[in-house]
């Protein structure tokens, strides 16, 4: 649960490093506001809060976010978010079961 938890943090900085040196992911968040959270399916997860050009994140649960993607447990959610071949692993996830996604399908 803990490297979970870990992984959920780390997420924040690269997509704060991503949105400052990717032109292409600043332009994505640019006049973007979105709120989304990563979780298990017990509650353990973070949301993430795209808002006024910038990425933020926060430890638990946010009450209606855009979209959520829930995993069956953290050891899931850390084995498919840290894949090398991450399509696969996510597609695998929701074939499986172990990941599911709820929301708005568009932005995520």
């Amino acid at each position: 649960m803990l490297k979970f938890k870990l992984l959920l943090w780390a997420l924040t900085k690269l997509l704060q490093r991503a949105a400052k040196t990717n032109p292409a992911c600043a332009k994505y968040i640019e006049d973007k506001e979105l709120i989304f959270q990563i979780q298990t399916v017990d509650g353990i997860g973070r949301y993430y809060t795209i808002s006024n050009d910038r990425i933020f994140s926060s430890p638990g649960l946010f009450r209606n976010p855009k979209f959520t993607m829930t995993f069956s447990n953290a050891a899931k959610g850390f084995a498919i978010l840290s894949a090398k071949d991450s399509k696969d692993a996510f597609l695998a996830g929701l074939q499986s079961g172990d990941l599911t996604i709820r929301g708005d399908f568009v932005e995520v």
